[in-house]
């Protein structure tokens, strides 16, 4: 979700951690923990008819083919340095307290170097500073990058929070309906123009220029066949929202006194204080009030209005709009509440894609996907197998024919079409990066979330590496692209990971994005102020070519996106694993080596003659005699491009 912490329901919190979570407790737990903590209704039964299309199918058919890249806006790129925050707009974010020094921070800076302002302020505690600081990245600079993003192949972007908030990653929402202004060309000139509405009636809002410019990208985004979804928090605000602000005021006269969860008014007569649910306690984010249908009507009449003008902006048509939406903390939202939501969006678009962050177990994942709440996930399941089978050291590591059975399961859990559309990943902005995750392999398992969530932050575990991967490392990325590309279901690369980008669990997965024309700084402090080896930061061309040559591929053939899938080998004796995706006529074969060895893998080629042609090598091999025999490196894989006749 956002700002580092420990999850609350782990039993294995650092001291560092326990610092972190009492001031911004993030985190989510798996199976049961976190839906404890959170009061959703448990009731996912169907209110209505489950609306399907020609294919049977409730999943938006664009969805299947899309390539997703997950921008974190405030470290993506700084495209207006004029609209750069200042200290003032600060206030209300964690950690709360003033500060006599700060500026925006150096782009290409040491991550873990504390600059001149920051030594001034003296704070011994390293999450202050990390948390305080701003690079400057903006609506502009994505725009400005939109380019490189086609190079790329992405034609699908998920925006983190992009709305009024005064912390760096934006969960802490002032409000829904307006761009946060320092994202925008006019800070200023917005704040002022946003004080004029009465934000509880939406016809009194107005268009701030950054609501302009995000729908500017949303243009140009959509002039080059990318879409952009935004990430909606509707689970809470934070306490810089216009309806907290007016609550804490004005108490039980606010119009705004049924919104939150308020569990004592102030009051002198009966010397009582004002106070209230904070999300997993966190008093910075005042969680809305549910009922028996979820979000309280206040919130959700509030809700509905802003999904509305980000879908159908000025009522101009839904072309004009976002493409669907990232539900953050889904589980923590009552199921009729996403019921009514659903009907709510796909009324404006019924092409629209609804993608959820529900870190659980497949069977507890499986009631919001059924066709009237959301259309996919956040797949971290697909990221917890795939680091069991391809990053976990051999004696804890899945064989193939392990790593097909969990595959199996999550394609056929679900309804016809899911598996297509869920977003399957591996580094976010909740976990460590794919290539620190490499480093680190061993220091426990993803799928333990609340264990591994605390292991795999450096600050709190004097263990962990946060060096730069080696080519070694990188060339584990590199077979595991090869499969997150040609799977079943729509890859997402998080920013920068394409460029070799490395970095522990929040807030080290955070860094400001690299840039081939911005010049940084080597890498040679750790999270405790000593020094190491310098690790030298730049764009590694040679992963990004190979991301960008998957892409192009995985664009090139309808197989690798809407193709039916088999699987040829799972040969746990020499980790091989092979698999078949098959689409009028086109049929590719995909054979991963898991091994450090080069191996002569061998496939029954049921035709009397054919070619094969690996995409990525460009070599042809010949089948003879009802076999394909080739050789595929150590730890790589070929696409295969098979003709019969």
């Amino acid at each position: 979700m956002r700002i580092f912490s420990a999850p609350r329901h782990s039993s294995v919190i650092t001291h560092t951690a326990r610092q972190l979570a009492s001031v911004t407790a993030l985190a989510f737990g798996l199976c049961g923990a976190a839906h404890g903590l959170c009061p959703a209704q448990s009731d996912a039964t169907p209110v209505a008819p489950i609306q399907l299309n020609q294919q049977d199918e409730f999943v938006p058919e664009w969805a299947k083919s899309a390539i997703w890249y997950q921008i974190f806006p405030e470290r993506f790129r700084n495209g207006d340095p004029g609209n750069d925050p200042k200290v003032t707009d600060l206030a209300g974010s964690d950690p709360q307290e003033p500060v006599a020094h700060w500026s925006v921070h150096p782009w290409g800076s040491d991550w873990y170097e504390l600059q001149e302002y920051e030594q001034k302020n003296g704070d011994k505690e390293l999450w202050k500073h990390l948390l305080r600081r701003r690079y400057g990245g903006d609506l502009q600079g994505v725009i400005d990058k939109l380019d490189y993003l086609q190079e790329l192949g992405i034609n699908a972007i998920y925006l983190n929070p992009v709305f009024d908030s005064p912390s760096l990653h934006k969960y802490d929402g002032a409000s829904y309906h307006h761009i946060d202004p320092n994202f925008g060309p006019d800070p200023e000139g917005d704040r002022r123009l946003m004080a004029t509405e009465k934000p509880i009636d939406p016809s009194t809002w107005v268009w701030t220029k950054a609501d302009e410019l995000a729908l500017e990208l949303i243009q140009k985004a959509h002039s080059k066949g990318i879409r952009v979804i935004f990430d909606g928090v509707f689970n809470h605000m934070g306490i810089n929202s216009f309806a907290f602000r007016d609550l804490k005021k004005n108490q039980q006269a606010s119009p705004y006194k049924d919104w939150f969860t308020v569990t004592s008014w102030a009051d002198d007569k009966a010397g009582t204080a004002f106070d209230y649910e904070g999300w997993f306690g966190v008093k910075s984010l005042p969680e809305f009030a549910e009922d028996v249908d979820g979000l309280a009507d206040g919130p959700k009449n509030y809700v509905f209005a802003a999904t509305e003008r980000w879908m159908n902006p000025k009522g101009k048509g839904r072309e004009n709009g976002i493409d669907g939406w990232r539900l953050d903390v889904a589980f923590c939202v009552g199921h009729r509440f996403w019921k009514q939501w659903r009907q709510h969006v796909k009324s404006i678009n019924p092409d629209a894609y609804l993608t959820a962050e529900i870190v659980d177990t497949p069977d507890k994942v499986k009631p919001y996907l059924q066709g009237d709440e959301f259309d996919g996930e956040m797949n971290y399941n697909f990221a917890f197998s795939s680091a069991e089978f391809f990053f976990h050291p051999e004696a804890s590591r899945i064989s193939a024919s392990e790593f097909d059975r969990e595959l199996a399961r999550m394609r056929t859990l679900y309804p016809k079409g899911v598996a297509y559309v869920t977003q399957n990943l591996f580094g976010s902005h909740d976990s460590n990066r794919i290539g620190s995750h490499i480093v680190n392999r061993g220091i426990g398992n993803f799928r333990e979330w609340g264990k591994y969530f605390n292991a795999s932050q450096a600050a709190g575990n004097p263990e962990y590496q946060v060096r730069k991967p080696n080519e070694y490392e990188r060339q584990l990325q590199k077979l595991f692209a090869i499969f997150q590309l040609t799977y079943v279901g729509a890859p997402m690369i998080y920013y920068g990971d394409e460029v070799g980008m490395w970095g522990a669990n929040d807030p080290d997965d955070r860094k400001p994005m690299v840039w081939a024309d911005i010049d940084y700084a080597d890498e040679v402090y750790n999270p405790d102020g000593s020094k190491r080896k310098p690790d030298s930061v730049a764009v590694n061309e040679d992963l990004l070519a190979h991301y960008q040559k998957l892409s192009k591929i995985r664009r090139q053939y309808d197989a690798l996106r809407v193709g039916e899938y088999r699987t040829i080998l799972a040969d746990d004796d020499r980790d091989i694993f092979a698999f078949e995706r098959r689409y009028q006529g086109q049929q590719l074969w995909v054979v991963l080596n898991n091994r450090d060895a080069a191996q002569q893998v061998e496939l029954d080629f049921n035709a009397s003659t054919g070619t094969v042609v690996d995409l990525l090598s460009g070599e042809r091999f010949a089948p003879a005699s009802g076999k394909l025999s080739l050789p595929v490196t150590g730890k790589w894989g070929r696409v295969l491009l098979v003709s019969t006749r």
